[in-house]
């Protein structure tokens, strides 16, 4: 969020009903934060597996052996490498294009590091809001505490 649309609240004007749906939110933006780190962790480790496989399966010695080709994640069908010193990267939204074996792990680690930058963002925003859902789950206890209180010394 930029600083324009973020604004400060002074929690313990708010009633409690205000302070569970602002914890409300609070939840559903950090589960929201979560989900997304994890998918670009996951998105990290397939990169690195590429990296892997290019490292491993592109070199003369499995030049015209038969390998397995994965046509999706459960899905291979027997394939033969045509060539040692190219392979076909997949850029994105459908995108491949030709590349070294050298050229496309350059390319995967760059996406690893940029992936890497985006996670220490996200875990920093994902920190911040696992804060700011501890105050307000604070400030809900001790407005209850009060109440509690108050309606004991207004029954004695």
């Amino acid at each position: 969020m930029s600083a324009a649309q973020q604004q400060q609240i002074d929690l313990s004007t708010l009633s409690i009903d205000n302070l569970a749906a602002v914890k409300k939110q609070l939840d559903d933006e950090l589960e929201h934060l979560t989900s997304s780190f994890t998918k670009l962790r996951q998105a990290q480790s397939k990169f690195r597996e590429c990296i892997n496989s290019v490292k491993a399966g592109v070199n003369d010695n499995v030049a015209g052996k038969t390998l397995l080709v994965p046509l999706t994640t459960s899905l291979y069908v027997p394939g033969k490498l045509s060539d040692s010193k190219h392979v076909l990267v997949d850029v994105g939204t459908g995108y491949y294009v030709e590349k070294t074996a050298e050229d496309a792990v350059k390319f995967y680690n760059g996406k690893v590091t940029a992936l890497q930058k985006s996670l220490g963002d996200l875990e920093k925003v994902v920190a911040q809001k696992g804060q700011n859902v501890r105050v307000v789950e604070d400030v809900i206890r001790r407005k209850v505490l009060a109440a509690q209180q108050q309606q004991e010394g207004q029954k004695a």
